[in-house]
């Protein structure tokens, strides 16, 4: 039997990770499936939703910055940094805008837990130059679940969010991020249509190359949330961003900072609380503001 390739430093190939990826989950959705047979033998609404989670992302970043923000660990800066090994750029990182679009495949394997994994791609203006063309810079895979849930409860829901990305293709500068999130949900009701949430993410990301070195950035936030009878949904978070610096080959230095961060989310879902559509806007101060405006529109498989 072949084993699988592996990279230079005997890990294995990210091809070969995210081709495991999504078999793993394939095989989650075949166990669950399974799982769901009831006592006759025949298939009750417990069955997995499976869907593409659609999201096209806009964003601007000042020059000199590096972007993380909520959720979304993926340094379309350092991704262009990758190919032309930061040649392009002598003096230092120009403003950038980007277009990139998330092709996570999703499946909710039960009410508190996900599954996911998918590629992204993306089109970047640096300066005054126009967009490049688009392309994948990058894969993930994760899981999001819930650890404890509050039911009405005196604690709150406690979930536990966490991310794996790596750019593509390899080079001087790739990246790889380890994202994780921990978050606290009181409901103020039994419906769980509004509350208070509170929590913190931390990033570490790695250069692949010993040319660059991206520090850990951390958020702490609080927030809330509202449903309305026609299932609207508005998500608001603020919070704190503190980010340890960075240096890129013989770029300028990134200086650690700590400044606000605002995210605000408008989604339409389902009576089952499934998404049928959300934006996102975010406003980061990196320490100058960067602006991130996200759209999801999901594609489901399979539905409960």
């Amino acid at each position: 039997m072949n084993a699988p390739p592996r990279n230079n430093a005997g890990l294995l190939a990210p091809g070969s990770i995210l081709s495991a990826a999504l078999c793993a989950l394939l095989i989650a959705v075949a166990v669950a499936q399974a799982f769901a047979a009831n006592d006759d033998g025949l298939a009750n609404a417990s069955v997995p939703t499976i869907y593409l989670d659609l999201r096209t992302i806009y964003a601007q970043v000042p020059a000199g910055s590096l972007a993380f923000g909520f959720g979304h660990p993926t340094l379309f800066n350092t991704q262009t940094l990758a190919t032309s090994g930061g040649a392009a750029f002598p003096v230092g990182l120009p403003a950038a805008k980007s277009l990139n679009m998330d092709f996570p495949l999703t499946v909710d394997v039960t009410e508190s837990a996900s599954l996911y994994a998918g590629v992204s791609g993306s089109s970047t203006s640096f300066g005054s130059a126009g967009f490049s063309s688009f392309q994948i810079t990058s894969w993930n895979i994760g899981f999001q679940a819930d650890l404890y849930e509050q039911n009405g409860g005196t604690f709150p829901t406690v979930t536990l969010q966490s991310t794996i990305t790596k750019s593509i293709p390899d080079g001087p500068l790739s990246t790889t991020s380890f994202n994780n999130i921990l978050e606290f949900d009181y409901a103020l009701d039994s419906d769980e249509t509004r509350g208070f949430l509170g929590g913190f993410q931390y990033t570490r990301t790695d250069v692949d190359g010993a040319l660059g070195r991206i520090n850990p950035n951390t958020i702490a936030y609080v927030g809330g949330y509202y449903q309305w009878p026609n299932n609207w949904k508005f998500t608001g978070r603020v919070g704190v961003q503190s980010f340890e610096g960075a240096q890129l080959l013989n770029l300028a230095s990134i200086q650690p900072f700590a400044q606000p961060i605002v995210r605000i989310d408008l989604d339409r879902v389902d009576d089952n609380d499934n998404r049928l559509f959300g934006v996102t806007a975010e406003i980061m101060w990196v320490p100058k503001p960067a602006y991130q405006l996200t759209f999801r529109t999901p594609l489901y498989a399979v539905k409960n």
